[in-house]
C-alpha cells in the first residue's frame, strides 16, 4: 500500500502512524508543504493522510500552498482514495466537501474525553472504541457544518462534531490519535503560552501527567487499531500487498 501524507508545520508529522505503516510493509512517501514542496498525482497513492497544523483552512493569502492542497484533497476523494485528516486535515476536508469550518465556542487542549454515537459504536471500523474515550485535543476551530453525506461518529461537551465520515472512506478527526512524546513536548514548547487554565484547556502540567496515566499509550494503540481494521477491510475488497 501506498500511503502519501501531507505536513503543515515540522512539528506535526503521522508520529506512531510511521511506525504502523514500517511494520505493515507500507511504502510511506510526503509532501511539506511548508516546505513548498510539489504535491502528488493522485495516481501515485492509495491513501492520502492530512496532517495538522496551526493555520486555518481560510488562510489561502498567508498560506499559499493551501489552493492547491485542498485541490489535491478533491480529487483524491473524486478518485476513491481512502484520505484521514487529523484535525487541520478534517477541517480542510470538511471544507472541500462544502462542510463550513469556523471558531468553536471553545477551545480544547489537553486530554478531553469524547463521546462515541450509536453509528460508530456499530461500525466495522470504530466498534472497539470505549463509548467515552479520552483523547488528545489540539484546537480552535472546528467543522460546524458537516459536509453534506458526512456522518458524525463523535463528540464532546465542547464541541459537537468530533469526528465524521463521509462515504465510508473519508475520515476527519478533530483530535489527534497520533502524537508520540516527542510531538507532546514539542507541542508544549512551541504553544505553551496558549495553555491558560480554562473550562477545556490543560496546563503543561496537566499534559504530561495524563500522558504518564497512560493515555498517550492508549491513543496510539487506537490508532493501530483503526488503521489495521481499515487495511483489512481494503484487503477483503482486494487490494494486495
Amino acid at each position: 500500500m501506498r500511503i502519501h501524507y501531507l505536513q503543515h508545520i515540522a512539528l506535526e508529522h503521522p508520529g506512531c502512524i510511521l511506525g504502523w505503516a514500517a511494520q505493515r510493509g507500507h511504502t510511506v512517501t510526503r509532501t511539506l508543504l511548508y516546505q513548498n514542496e510539489v504535491l502528488p498525482g493522485a495516481e501515485q497513492f492509495d491513501w492520502l493522510i492530512i496532517m495538522g497544523g496551526p493555520m486555518n483552512i481560510y488562510e489561502e493569502k498567508i498560506y499559499p500552498w493551501l489552493q492547491p492542497e485542498k485541490a489535491l484533497i478533491r480529487v483524491a476523494i473524486a478518485s476513491g482514495k481512502v484520505v484521514i485528516g487529523l484535525c487541520l486535515g478534517s477541517q480542510l476536508i470538511a471544507d472541500v466537501l462544502g462542510g463550513r469550518v469556523t471558531r468553536n465556542s471553545e477551545p480544547e487542549i489537553g486530554w478531553i474525553p469524547v463521546r462515541w454515537c450509536a453509528a460508530a459504536q456499530k461500525h466495522e471500523l470504530f466498534s472497539f472504541f470505549p463509548e467515552t474515550s479520552i483523547v488528545f485535543q489540539w484546537h480552535y476551530d472546528t467543522f460546524s457544518l458537516l459536509p453534506p453525506q458526512a456522518i458524525v461518529l463523535a463528540g464532546s461537551e465542547a464541541c459537537a462534531n468530533q469526528l465524521f465520515m463521509y462515504r465510508d472512506r473519508v475520515f476527519g478527526f478533530q483530535f489527534h490519535l497520533e502524537n508520540t512524546e516527542e510531538m507532546l513536548y514539542g507541542y508544549i514548547e512551541e504553544g505553551g503560552a496558549e495553555m491558560k487554565p480554562a473550562r477545556y484547556v490543560q496546563t503543561p502540567e496537566q499534559v504530561i501527567a495524563g500522558a504518564g496515566d497512560g493515555y498517550l499509550e492508549l491513543n496510539n494503540l487506537w490508532m493501530a487499531e483503526f488503521l489495521s481494521r481499515l487495511e483489512a477491510r481494503e484487503v477483503a475488497a482486494g487490494w494486495s500487498r
